[in-house]
C-alpha cells in the first residue's frame, strides 16, 4: 500500500530530460494579463467502467479498486451522478470539443485516415472542418490552451488537429488507441506506423524504440501515459499563474491494449483474472497521476484558483468475454451500447475554485460531456455561438451552460432531455441515427442493442466465462415491442414499461422522431495518408490533406 507517487515510478530514471526540453521550447511567453478567471484542468479518461472507482463500490468489494486521489477530489468536490456521453470514443471526443450532441457532429468510430473528397466540410473523421473548437473560444477569452493525450477527433488536415482547433500546444495521438510502449498503430505497406504528434509535427525522439514492450520494460522505455503525465507537469511548471490556464488532459488509460508498468502489475497480482488485474493496475496508474498533478498545482500555488472537471468518454467495455477488463456493475450494458452502462459515466468536479457550499455533494441533474463547451465559455467570458459553423450550414451547438448548477446558484439542471445517437455499424460509413431519448425521468430506446445484460461485482473472472457480446435485445417501434424505462426509479433498466405505459412511449417516440441528425459521408480510407506518413513524416501518422 505504499504511495507510488513517493520515491517510485514517477521519480526514477525513466523520466527523461527530453520531455522537459521539448515542452520548454514549446511554451511561448505571452504578455502577462491579470485575470480572475479560473484555471481549468479538464481530464477525460478512456473506457472507464462505472464500478472501477471506490465511490461506486461498497466496502467489501473495494480491495481491488485503488482510486484514493480521485476519491479525495470527489469528497472535496461534486460527484456528478448523471453525466452522459456517447457509447464509444470518437463521437464523445468530437462532441465535447465542438459543443454538440454526437448526432450533430459525429457518431462513427472510423479511422482518421478516411476522406471523402466530394465533401470538403464533413468528408473526414471526427469534427467537420468548419466547426469551432472549444480551445478557439478559450484562447479568445485570454486562456493559454494545451492538449495532452488521445485526440480521436480528426487528423486529415492541419485544421483537424488539436493545434488547428485552437490548442497552442499539444502532445498526443490521433487514432482510437496505439501501443503504450512503441506508440505504433496500424500499418502502411506492412510496416507499423507511429502515432505521436507534437503540436504541428511528428514527435520524433519522443517515441520509444521497437524493442520496448510490456515484457521488455528496460531503461529508456517510457510508458506512454507517463510521457503524457510529464507533459502535463511541464505545462503547469512553466505556466504563469497570473494567466488563466486551459489544460485538456486525455490519458490513454484505461483503453486497450492492457499495458502498464510492471510495478503496477505487481501491486495487483492478487487478482486471479489477468484482464481484471491489468485493468485495475491501469486505473491505479491513472489515479496516481491525477494525485501527482493535484499536488503540483498546490505546490505551484494554483490549486485554489483551479476548477477540475473529470469524466469518462464512455462506459467500460465488457464485450468479448471481458477481455478489455472493465465492469459497469450494477448498470446494464457497457461500451458500444446505449444502456446506462454504455453512456452514463464516472464524473466529478473539484478544485479550489469550486464554491465551499457545493463541496462534498452529489449532483443528480443531467449533464452531458458537450455541456462543458458552453460552461467553459461562460467562465472565459466569451460567447459559445459558433458563427463559423453557421456560415457553412452546419448544426449549431447543443451545449448548456452548467455553471449556475455547479456553483449552486440554481438547484436544477438546464438540461431536461438527451437525444441518444447510434449507427448501424460504428466502424464504417453508415448514416447517423437517433437511437433513443432521455426526457425527464424516462428513457426510450429503439433498434438492436448489444451488451443487453448485467455483470457481477467481480467481472471478468476466472470462474464464469460469460460473453456480454452475445446478449442482444431488440427494441421495437410500438409499445408492445418497445423499450421504455424510468431511469430515476430503475437506474439498472430491469423493468421495461413500454407495454404498461403506451401513452408515455408514444410521447417519447414522437419527440425522438422529430430530431434531425447530421449525417455526412465521411468517405473511405485514403491511401494518401500512408504515403505522407511514410514519406513526409518519417513513418509517423499526421495530416495528409492541404499540407
Amino acid at each position: 500500500n505504499r504511495d507510488p507517487r513517493g520515491k517510485s515510478y514517477y521519480d526514477n530514471t525513466m523520466l527523461s530530460s527530453r520531455h522537459f526540453l521539448v515542452f520548454f521550447l514549446l511554451l511561448v511567453v505571452f504578455p502577462t494579463v491579470a485575470s480572475k478567471k479560473p484555471h481549468i484542468l479538464w481530464i477525460l479518461s478512456d473506457d472507464f467502467g462505472w464500478s472501477e472507482v471506490s465511490w461506486h463500490r461498497n466496502k467489501e468489494h473495494q480491495r481491488s479498486v485503488h482510486t484514493p486521489h480521485m476519491q479525495k477530489l470527489v469528497n472535496e468536490g461534486i460527484e456528478l451522478d448523471r453525466h452522459y456521453v456517447y457509447k464509444y470514443c470518437s463521437p464523445t471526443r468530437s462532441a465535447i470539443q465542438s459543443g454538440r450532441n454526437p448526432i450533430h457532429v459525429n457518431v462513427l468510430n472510423v479511422a482518421p485516415t478516411v476522406h471523402n473528397p466530394k465533401d470538403p466540410v464533413g468528408g473526414y473523421q471526427g469534427i467537420p472542418r468548419n466547426m469551432t473548437g472549444i480551445a478557439e473560444h478559450m484562447t479568445k477569452g485570454g486562456y493559454k490552451t494545451h492538449q495532452v493525450g488521445k485526440w480521436d477527433a480528426g487528423m486529415a488536415t492541419p485544421q483537424h488537429t488539436p493545434h488547428g482547433r485552437g490548442y497552442m500546444t499539444s502532445l498526443g495521438y490521433f487514432h482510437h488507441d496505439n501501443d503504450y510502449w512503441t506508440n505504433e498503430v496500424g500499418r502502411c505497406h506492412k510496416n507499423p506506423v507511429v502515432d505521436l504528434w507534437l503540436t504541428d509535427k511528428p514527435a520524433h525522439n519522443l517515441n520509444n524504440s521497437k524493442q520496448c514492450s510490456q515484457k521488455n520494460q528496460v531503461a529508456g522505455c517510457i510508458y506512454e501515459d507517463l510521457l503524457f503525465l510529464e507533459a502535463v507537469r511541464d505545462i503547469i511548471i512553466n505556466h504563469n499563474p497570473d494567466e488563466p490556464l486551459f489544460l485538456f488532459w486525455a490519458p490513454h488509460n484505461i483503453h486497450t491494449p492492457l499495458q502498464v508498468p510492471q510495478a503496477y502489475v505487481d501491486r495487483f497480482s492478487f487478482i486471479p483474472d489477468w484482464y481484471r488485474m491489468m485493468y485495475h493496475a491501469m486505473v491505479a496508474f491513472m489515479d496516481d497521476g491525477i494525485g501527482n498533478v493535484v499536488d503540483l498545482l498546490k505546490k505551484k500555488g494554483m490549486y485554489d484558483d483551479t476548477l477540475i472537471v473529470f469524466h469518462a468518454d464512455n462506459g467500460g467495455p465488457v464485450y468479448d468475454f471481458g477481455q478489455a477488463g472493465a465492469n459497469n456493475f450494477p448498470l446494464k450494458g457497457g461500451k458500444m451500447s446505449n444502456w446506462e452502462g454504455g453512456i452514463r459515466v464516472n464524473a466529478f468536479v473539484s478544485g479550489g475554485y469550486l464554491p465551499m457550499t457545493r463541496r462534498g455533494t452529489k449532483e443528480e441533474g443531467y449533464i452531458c460531456g458537450w455541456d462543458w463547451y458552453a460552461t467553459f465559455c461562460h467562465l472565459a467570458g466569451v460567447s459559445p455561438v459558433d458563427h463559423k459553423a453557421a456560415a457553412a450550414g452546419l448544426p449549431p451547438i447543443d451545449s448548456h451552460n452548467m455553471w449556475d448548477l455547479i456553483s449552486g446558484k440554481n438547484t436544477t439542471s438546464p438540461r431536461t432531455e438527451i437525444p441518444i445517437g447510434t449507427s448501424a455499424y460504428p466502424n464504417r460509413q453508415t448514416p447517423t441515427l437517433v437511437g433513443g431519448l432521455i426526457s425527464g425521468d424516462f428513457k426510450i430506446l429503439v433498434g438492436s442493442l448489444n451488451m443487453s445484460c448485467w455483470t457481477g461485482h467481480d467481472f471478468p473472472n476466472t470462474t464464469v466465462h460469460f460473453n456480454p457480446s452475445h446478449a442482444n435485445e431488440q427494441c421495437g417501434t410500438s409499445p408492445e415491442t418497445g423499450c421504455l424505462f424510468n431511469i430515476r426509479q430503475d437506474p439498472t433498466e430491469h423493468h421495461n414499461l413500454a407495454a404498461s405505459m403506451p401513452s408515455k412511449w408514444h410521447e417519447m417516440h414522437t419527440k425522438m422522431l422529430q430530431i434531425k441528425p447530421y449525417s455526412p459521408d465521411r468517405g473511405t480510407d485514403d491511401g494518401l495518408a500512408c504515403n505522407i506518413a511514410e514519406g513526409k513524416y518519417g513513418n509517423f501518422w499526421g495530416p495528409f490533406i492541404d499540407i
